[in-house]
């Protein structure tokens, strides 16, 4: 089945583009012109990717993001022409899986959105990883922290993934990028760092050890 993808933008030129060409490689698109009404679809349907613009009316796409975060893990790229540094790493921190920057490439645009799909919906065949206190569920994406199961956003549930696969290792700023991005992110490596400070929040154990330097591993708790 072809995956779903709601585009939420304001632009009707920029909107009517995206679902065209998105529509002509297979994908079932919905759209909305701004962030309430972006809300009201993603409510009423059941999307794998949700596509998302940041300066809208009625409803900005950082606060249409974190509504949607509050219950749902699905996969959202920010599509936006605020391109600072500090507007990128917001849009990490607030749990989207992917920010692409305005004037874009339609075929860099299908790449990334083919990317993050292929991770969201890969299906592995173990079920199951224990670090410690940590038990990680590959068929749900959940995380269970002295048995109570946190959310976790895809990015960052595939962060402690590698982590924990690769322990004792330390893992490369770098690699994680490499690994969990699937491409070099114009080698800001502080999107990771974003990512990594979310996680700590959220498994508040202090597992995870900054290598200073270098990148992250797990450290087991005497």
């Amino acid at each position: 089945m072809n995956a779903s993808i709601l585009v939420i933008e304001d632009d009707s030129s920029i909107q009517e583009l995206i679902v065209e060409f998105l529509g002509s490689q297979g994908y079932n698109v919905d759209f909305a012109s701004d962030g309430l009404e972006g809300i009201s679809k993603f409510k009423q349907g059941n999307y794998d990717l949700i596509i998302l613009d940041i300066m809208m009316p009625n409803l900005d796409g950082y606060s249409v993001c974190k509504m949607i975060r509050q219950n749902s893990k699905v996969p959202i790229i920010f599509l936006s022409a605020l391109n600072e540094e500090e507007n990128q790493v917001k849009g990490f921190e607030l749990e989207c899986d992917d920010y692409i920057t305005k004037p874009f490439s339609f075929n860099i645009l299908i790449k990334r959105v083919e990317a993050v799909l292929r991770r969201s919906l890969k299906i592995t065949s173990e079920e199951s990883l224990c670090f410690e206190d940590l038990k990680l569920n590959l068929n749900t994406y959940t995380v269970e922290v002295e048995g109570e199961t946190i959310e976790l956003t895809l990015k960052e549930f595939n962060i402690l993934k590698t982590l924990i696969e690769k322990y004792p290792q330390v893992i490369t700023r770098e690699g994680l990028l490499d690994s969990i991005w699937g491409y070099d992110y114009y080698g800001d490596t502080r999107i990771v760092d974003a990512h990594i400070k979310n996680l700590r929040k959220k498994i508040k154990l202090q597992y995870i050890k900054t290598v200073k330097g270098i990148g992250y591993t797990l450290e087991k708790i005497i």
